[in-house]
């Protein structure tokens, strides 16, 4: 990081403090988008669009006023075709991931979809050899086993009809697509400032799924509107700023750990908010999921 760039919180013991309270309030953010799957009576594609025309809005706003708000303005330079063409590709990845994921919700429960999507840190496990030519070790195949038993709790009934069963095979869906993202958004992140990709990244994905709006568009009402500004001004703009501002101040790996318990809050809220009192069984297939999310995090060498 250019030292000109470091934010001052960074140079403070109380920075620290205020880093993890940022990143505990984007995690908590990120889980609470999860119930607007249920608040808003929309497609699962209508909701995503509602959700990225506002993010890119509170970006592009976010952006001219970062400098000020302590935070670096990133490459001076803007990104040429050849990098455009990337943020709209991973921008389209983020489309199919958050469409899957909200699909994941409405066809079960919050806590299922949160559980199965929260797969996503094996499968950046799992594909890393993969990316980088590396062999497979047997911690990444052990985790791999933990978590596909956790999904395996989850679901009571392995029946094509089963609404548990398809909401699992959305959210591991939601997972898969997550990991691939965050594998590309790591190359991404050493080019462009995190702001920029995230502006690119929510604008690509409003542009491409627009013309797919007429197929399953809907009239929505005032509270729906209402929802989708709160999804997109809360649980994606600020809990993004909340979560860069918390990575400048706090180590990545630090990071992954805390975003373990995305679904853990989602499935507190859920249950305060939304009354949804997860099974026994769901609560015994996340455990096994967390615990192997947490075991394929703590076992990476510590980042710089």
């Amino acid at each position: 990081m250019n030292p000109k760039c470091a934010p001052r919180a960074a140079l403070h013991p109380q920075g620290y403090w205020a880093g993890t309270a940022a990143l505990h309030g984007a995690v908590l953010l990120f889980g609470l988008a999860g119930l607007f799957g249920k608040w808003v009576v929309a497609s699962p594609l209508v909701i995503v669009f509602g959700r990225v025309l506002v993010a890119t809005l509170a970006f592009a706003v976010l952006r001219g006023l970062w400098p000020a708000l302590g935070g670096c303005a990133g490459a001076a330079r803007p990104p040429g075709p050849r990098a455009l063409l990337g943020l709209w590709a991973c921008g389209a990845l983020l489309a199919f991931h958050w469409v899957t994921f909200f699909q994941a919700i409405q066809v079960s429960t919050v806590a299922v979809g949160l559980l199965a999507y929260s797969t996503a840190p094996v499968f950046v496990v799992l594909l890393e050899p993969l990316w980088f030519r590396e062999r497979f070790s047997a911690h990444a195949l052990a985790c791999a086993a933990l978590t596909i038993a956790g999904v395996a709790l989850i679901v009571p009934r392995w029946a094509p009809g089963e609404a548990l069963l398809q909401g699992a095979a959305w959210g591991v869906l939601a997972g898969l697509s997550f990991a691939v993202l965050s594998l590309c958004n790591r190359a991404l992140v050493r080019v462009h400032s995190a702001l920029r990709v995230a502006l690119h990244q929510d604008a690509a994905a409003m542009v491409l799924l627009a013309p797919l709006l007429p197929w399953v568009w809907q009239p929505l009402s005032g509270r729906d509107l209402a929802l989708l500004a709160v999804l997109g001004l809360a649980c994606t703009a600020l809990a993004h700023t909340l979560f860069i501002r918390a990575l400048a101040v706090l180590r990545a790996r630090v990071a992954a750990i805390a975003s373990a318990l995305e679904p853990v809050y989602g499935i507190a809220l859920a249950w305060l908010l939304l009354d949804e009192v997860p099974a026994r069984r769901t609560l015994a297939g996340g455990a096994l999921i967390l615990a192997a999310v947490l075991w394929s995090t703590l076992r990476r060498e510590p980042e710089a």
